[in-house]
């Protein structure tokens, strides 16, 4: 077992709107993905529980010609609003970094 931030090439997290957050999981190459994209730790409930958003709301997009997966949700408040505390979304993937990958 690894922790994702050890398996992953790169990271990171982004707006995708007012309403919703992406994670894009890197991977160096095909066995890497192979390895995050089928690990049940990145499954959409466990990906619920961790965010605190239900689980028919998370999207996975697994893009292997380019060894990349995408997590979608939406955001706990809407952009820019007086609740909002990551306007770029950009520090949303932390969690993940320490998740067990088999």
């Amino acid at each position: 077992m690894a922790e994702l931030g050890q398996i992953a090439k790169y990271i990171r997290s982004k707006s995708a709107g007012p309403y919703w957050v992406t994670i894009d999981i890197f991977c160096e190459d095909g066995e890497s993905f192979e390895r995050i994209a089928r690990s049940p730790a990145l499954a959409s409930r466990e990906i619920a529980e961790l965010f605190g958003v239900s689980e028919n709301m998370i999207r996975q997009f697994q893009l292997p010609s380019i060894h990349v997966l995408k997590i979608s949700f939406p955001r706990p408040h809407v952009q820019g609003s007086p609740e909002d505390t990551d306007s770029h979304a950009g520090q949303y993937f932390v969690p993940l970094l320490s998740v067990e990958i088999d």
